[in-house]
């Protein structure tokens, strides 16, 4: 059973990304499950630190970017958002070419906090990263109040 509110096409949820990081570091979503995301990632002179390597940063970017898109896809657009609140990753293997795939899955999905776990893997499956993303739920007609 689905867990997604919006039903967006992979072309849809790839457009709102123009103009945003996703766009400059060539982050693409590239698959929604019943209950994950996926999206890849290249490991080239965007993504790279000054040794060559996998930027730590960017595997959080792709970290948070799956675990937002994945919180916003089980929400009400019109009543609700959520926002990034905590997020800590854990570096395990270096990448130096080719590009990393990201895989997000809820681990916790309530009214007020939502929690997601993100495997990062090179080409050859091998992980590179873990990541969690605890985002908090907002109601929009509080928001306004404000």
């Amino acid at each position: 059973m689905s867990i997604w509110f919006q039903k967006l096409s992979l072309a849809e949820l790839n457009r709102q990304s123009e103009n945003t990081i996703l766009e400059v570091l060539g982050i693409e979503i590239t698959e929604i499950g019943e209950d994950y995301l996926k999206a890849t990632m290249p490991v080239d002179h965007r993504t790279h630190q000054p040794a060559g390597l996998l930027h730590g940063g960017a595997s959080v970017t792709l970290a948070e970017s799956l675990g937002s898109i994945g919180g916003y896809l089980t929400l009400d657009p019109q009543r609700q958002r959520c926002v990034g609140v905590d997020i800590n990753a854990n570096h395990i293997r270096a990448a130096r070419t080719g590009f990393v795939e990201g895989t997000a899955h809820p681990i916790h999905i309530g009214r007020s906090t939502q929690v997601w776990e993100i495997k990062i893997n090179n080409q050859s499956g091998q992980l590179i990263c873990i990541s969690r993303i605890t985002l908090a739920i907002l109601d929009i007609a509080s928001e306004q109040l404000l």
